[in-house]
């Protein structure tokens, strides 16, 4: 007879079906001040060649591959190609856009609104607590006749646009609402920050982003 789950057999199994779980998630909330069944579920996911990743600026926890994995799973060409997702060049090209529309923008909201926070109260007890807005309440969205009209030329026009829209939708990238585009599970978590942003403040992008802004303005 097999013996029941323990929670941080049922959180990982969790994550494995549904490939990301929400912060406010019951298991996830404890996990998250819960050092003991954190690093347990971490142990699980090891042995199968896998990590737990949490992000404070995102809302969800998700699986990826350990390091040490990448090179089993996906060979040489696969680490060295541009991404392993077999996401085409246009739809990673349209992917750091919408990252650097939605994400550089919310981690500034965030970090302000964290500093004001931390000014009126200097407990911090549990990594959850921390006075971090949550993405959904300050995650900028993308009106897609906007994204249309200022990238579509780079991306493909319209019909490449929407089917790489739909790719990246799929992934869990971004969630649609209509004309609205807007932060999905994973862009937040599954992109490294600290290297993306650099590249892009101090890149080509950053100049075009900058131009778009202030014709907006």
């Amino acid at each position: 007879m097999n013996e029941p789950l323990d929670d941080a057999a049922l959180l990982a199994a969790e994550l494995l079906a549904q490939r990301w779980l929400p912060r406010r998630h019951p298991r996830v909330r404890r996990a998250l001040v819960d050092a003991e069944l954190w690093q347990s579920v971490q142990d699980r996911l090891g042995r199968i060649g896998l990590r737990l990743i949490d992000n404070i600026h995102a809302d969800y926890v998700s699986v990826a591959l350990l390091r040490d994995a990448e090179t089993a799973v996906f060979g040489e060409a696969g680490l060295s190609a541009n991404n392993n997702l077999d996401l085409p060049r246009d739809a990673v090209s349209l992917l750091v856009v919408l990252w650097s529309m939605i994400v550089l923008p919310k981690r500034e909201r965030q970090a302000a609104r964290a500093a004001s926070a931390e000014g009126e109260s200097q407990e911090e007890l549990f990594r959850n607590d921390r006075p971090m807005p949550s993405a959904a309440e300050v995650s900028p969205e993308v009106s897609y006749r906007a994204l249309l009209a200022d990238f579509g030329a780079q991306l493909g026009r319209k019909t490449r646009l929407d089917t790489n829209l739909k790719r990246l939708e799929a992934h869990g990238f971004i969630v649609r609402r209509g004309d609205v585009i807007a932060e999905g599970p994973l862009l937040d978590l599954l992109l490294d920050y600290d290297t993306l942003a650099l590249r892009i403040l101090d890149g080509t992008l950053g100049d075009v982003l900058a131009r778009t802004r202030q014709e907006k303005n």
